[in-house]
């Protein structure tokens, strides 16, 4: 099983955030800070491999980190990043987190990483009620079946995850953590809950 050391870590900042009018949803300001800020400080901390996947303002995002975008056109969503990521890294252990996220885990790299076994393909971060399917620590030798997916047209992940060794790592004691900010009044109502803590 890999050591966090051994371990790269990816923020999924790609997509179109169509749910958010369309606004690079890692930029957007929570606090004072943009997501993506939120997401590296609790990250830094677990690991010294951090890159960012982002099809907008590559710019922007290369101010915080190693950027990389996707290789297959028109956004196919988190597979997209994740794809590129097994091309543009080349750990063996490649997990990924999304740019929405700011209540991440602060032991979320050793949990993932000690939950692998050797013939684990993906581990998939569970809340209690539902796995996280965005929060994954994968292997790279999954890629030859995610290429074949992509080919086919599929773009539903856990569908990939099907066909591979998948296990899932337990987060039930940290329900709130992968709290994801969708649209706009969900970031004005978490906003606002803790402005007032």
């Amino acid at each position: 099983m890999p050591t966090p050391e051994q371990t790269h870590w990816v923020i999924l900042a790609g997509g179109q955030a169509s749910r958010m009018g369309g606004n690079d949803k890692g930029l957007i300001e929570l606090a004072g800070q943009p997501f993506i800020q939120h997401v590296i400080d609790t990250l830094t901390p677990q690991t010294s491999h951090i890159s960012i996947n982002a099809n907008r303002n590559q710019n922007i995002y290369s101010q915080y980190g190693d950027v990389f975008g996707d290789s297959i056109e028109n956004y196919p969503g988190p597979l997209g990043g994740m794809h590129a990521a097994l091309h543009h890294i080349d750990n063996d252990w490649i997990g990924f987190v999304p740019c929405d996220c700011p209540q991440l885990p602060h032991d979320l790299v050793s949990r993932m990483a000690a939950a692998c076994q050797p013939d684990t393909d993906i581990a998939v971060a569970h809340n209690g009620d539902y796995i996280q399917p965005v929060v994954t620590l994968l292997h790279r030798r999954i890629l030859p079946k995610l290429e074949a997916f992509l080919a086919n047209g599929d773009r539903k992940i856990i569908l990939l995850y099907r066909q591979c060794n998948m296990i899932t790592v337990d987060f039930s004691d940290q329900t709130d953590a992968f709290i994801n900010l969708n649209t706009p009044d969900e970031l004005s109502q978490f906003g606002a809950r803790h402005d007032s803590n």
